[in-house]
């Protein structure tokens, strides 16, 4: 399915099940197929499950703008307009964390019920006199170098980093099919989207959130260091339930998926 939004970019959604509505958002270079195991478990318990592919991503239209994380929030606030959603669950991995970090400062929280924070790379990324733990400009622009000079190699390497390969079971089938999704998405997006997120400062917005928040994250997430990133997003957001998960990596959507599914429901039932 489709929708446009007002700058005229057609977004696809997916759209299953009935009930209380749960809104899920995608990784960096994902789209809403990386829920599949999330998407059959929740519908067959009573939810209503969408999945947004964002500009750039999946089916959506790749416009020559807009990726960044004001259109993203901007975006996502035109699905909820569009369907009319109230009491939503705001599902999010990674990159998604911080949209929906980003649409919840931007567009209050009157259609929001909850948040979920997987894997977030929130709250803030860079090195700066007040973030000295954070990473260097160096980092993201060698990441950009990399990324650009030769973009299959980069993602099947970072996949066995997703993914923490030498502590979880992940088929080469599984790593074969997140590449083919990773490289699906337009090469401009992703590089765009990157640079923007990566220097995205969300304390602020974190602080004055008021729904109830539930934060996942990997103990061995590499791509998202659990020092920078969810412990902090926890400690920022008020009454943030926080669980952490030994020999998780950033990928945890699939290597945990069981236990994952199992805590967003005992949070959204709670």
């Amino acid at each position: 399915m489709f929708f446009e939004t007002p700058d005229g970019v057609r977004l696809a959604y997916q759209d299953y099940g009935r009930g209380a509505p749960l809104v899920f958002v995608a990784s960096w270079t994902l789209g809403g197929d990386m829920w599949e195991y999330q998407i059959p478990f929740f519908a067959e318990r009573g939810f209503r499950c969408i999945a947004l592919d964002r500009r750039g991503h999946g089916r959506s239209d790749r416009p020559s703008g807009g990726y960044d994380l004001d259109t993203g929030a901007d975006d996502l606030a035109a699905l909820l307009d569009h369907l009319d959603l109230r009491g939503v669950t705001l599902v999010a991995h990674s990159l998604g964390g911080a949209e929906i970090a980003r649409y919840l400062a931007r567009h209050g929280e009157d259609r929001v019920a909850r948040a979920v924070f997987v894997s977030s790379t929130t709250p803030f990324l860079p090195h700066t006199e007040d973030n000295p733990d954070g990473m260097p400009e160096a980092r993201l622009q060698g990441t950009l170098q990399a990324f650009r000079a030769d973009r299959p190699k980069w993602f099947a390497r970072q996949a066995q980093i997703w993914f923490a390969t030498h502590a979880n079971e992940v088929s080469p089938a599984t790593v074969d099919h997140t590449i083919a999704q990773c490289l699906a998405t337009s090469s401009w997006a992703a590089s765009q989207l990157f640079a923007d997120a990566f220097r995205a400062d969300h304390r602020a917005g974190l602080r004055e959130i008021g729904v109830p928040a539930l934060v996942v994250h990997g103990t061995i997430d590499s791509m998202a260091a659990i020092d920078l990133t969810g412990r902090r997003t926890a400690e920022l957001i008020p009454g943030a339930v926080f669980k952490e998960y030994p020999t998780a990596s950033h990928g945890l959507y699939f290597t945990h998926k069981d236990r994952l599914n199992a805590d967003i429901l005992e949070f959204i039932e709670a």
